[in-house]
């Protein structure tokens, strides 16, 4: 089901780099992705959503890194020094923003209203972030790394974007200093000329427009750290306030399947086919299933493409409708430790990581 009130912003639309996608906010631009082009593993980076706080700076691919702090070299690197100097690698992740579904949760938490489109999968090729720790000579003694980027507020009274991220998270192999998406150049939307890539934890830690990576034993004291992206350490009423010793920073998000298709369009009567992606940032999907009858019964999807943590699968269901009628479908997904995609989730008061049944509706006529 989709919040009226997103329906009225997702009828305006604004073209990037040749083709449409959704406008919720145009300074800084918040564009989302079309629900249609999530049936596939590869989101195109022409309708990949933009998420930002202040919006870019100036496109300079010769910007250099900062990494020090707790290191015994520090060092300050521009993409051809760190191309030229570490391993280059790929992975597959699915990139989601924290607010992504938000204009879902009742009742209704301010910020973006996102409905399903804050997200997008590609390929992210870089170097380790890992590797280039090790040769600064990362301190044992080191648990957080401060990284911002270089766009910059408003005005003074606002907040620099600063996001901590843990040693344990920062050494992990499948974290990345990202240069290139889905084969090419990032562009300045995406985070040119170097972003942070960490798969399976929410977009806020996949910092754009990277300038500056410090080791330090404690996490930022910042707005972005200590004020926001926080999630309630328990469940809580719908509504109600959180105080601040009950909330822990956002990190991974949970299991979630989006339907692309159909997307409202009309059907002839015969073969029907569900579609849409399945993740975790948990653990790899397990499986997709689908229900015709509004969850009475279900019936597994076969899934498409490798599985991994914070990585998207394809899921297909299909069935005949052999009279004329409206049909509506609704997905659930399951991830390897279990965790079962729920009807409805927790509510929480900044309208993180919703993830229930998604359904849609449409017609079969002959």
């Amino acid at each position: 089901m989709q919040a009226a009130g997103a329906l009225a912003v997702l009828r305006s639309g604004v073209a990037h780099g040749g083709e449409l996608l959704l406008r919720h906010s145009g300074a800084p631009q918040q564009l989302a992705t079309p629900l249609e082009y999530f049936d596939r593993a590869i989101t195109p980076s022409r309708v990949f959503f933009v998420r930002s706080h202040f919006g870019p700076p100036g496109l300079d691919r010769t910007r250099k890194t900062a990494f020090d702090g707790m290191v015994t070299t520090p060092l300050t690197l521009d993409v051809d020094e760190l191309r030229k100097s570490f391993p280059e690698v790929t992975v597959t992740a699915l990139l989601q923003c924290a607010g992504n579904g938000r204009a879902l949760h009742k009742p209704r938490v301010p910020g973006v209203q996102w409905v399903h489109g804050a997200m997008g999968q590609a390929t992210f090729t870089g170097v380790r972030l890992r590797d280039v720790l090790t040769k600064a000579g990362l301190s044992k003694d080191a648990q957080y790394l401060r990284v911002s980027g270089a766009d910059a507020p408003p005005k003074p009274t606002v907040p620099a974007f600063m996001r901590s991220l843990p040693i344990e998270r920062a050494m992990d192999p499948t974290t990345l200093l990202a240069y290139r998406m889905n084969g090419e150049e990032l562009t300045l939307a995406h985070g040119a000329p170097l972003r942070l890539v960490v798969p399976g934890w929410a977009g806020d830690h996949w910092v754009k427009w990277l300038v500056s990576v410090r080791a330090e034993k404690e996490e930022d004291g910042g707005f972005f750290m200590k004020t926001a992206y926080r999630m309630p350490t328990e469940p809580i009423e719908p509504g109600a306030a959180v105080p601040p010793e009950k909330m822990k920073p956002a990190t991974t998000f949970p299991v979630k399947s989006t339907i692309a298709r159909p997307d409202g369009e009309k059907r002839p009567v015969g073969p029907q086919e569900v579609t849409g992606l399945a993740f975790s940032g948990v653990a790899p999907i397990a499986s997709v299933e689908v229900s015709i009858d509004d969850g009475k019964t279900w019936a597994k999807a076969t899934l498409e493409g490798e599985a991994g943590v914070g990585r998207a699968q394809v899921f297909r269901y299909r069935f005949d409708k052999k009279e004329p009628g409206r049909v509506k479908a609704m997905a659930r997904a399951k991830d390897k430790k279990g965790n079962l995609q729920p009807e409805s989730p927790a509510w929480n008061p900044s309208g993180y990581f919703w993830n229930g049944w998604h359904a849609v509706e449409w017609e079969v006529g002959s």
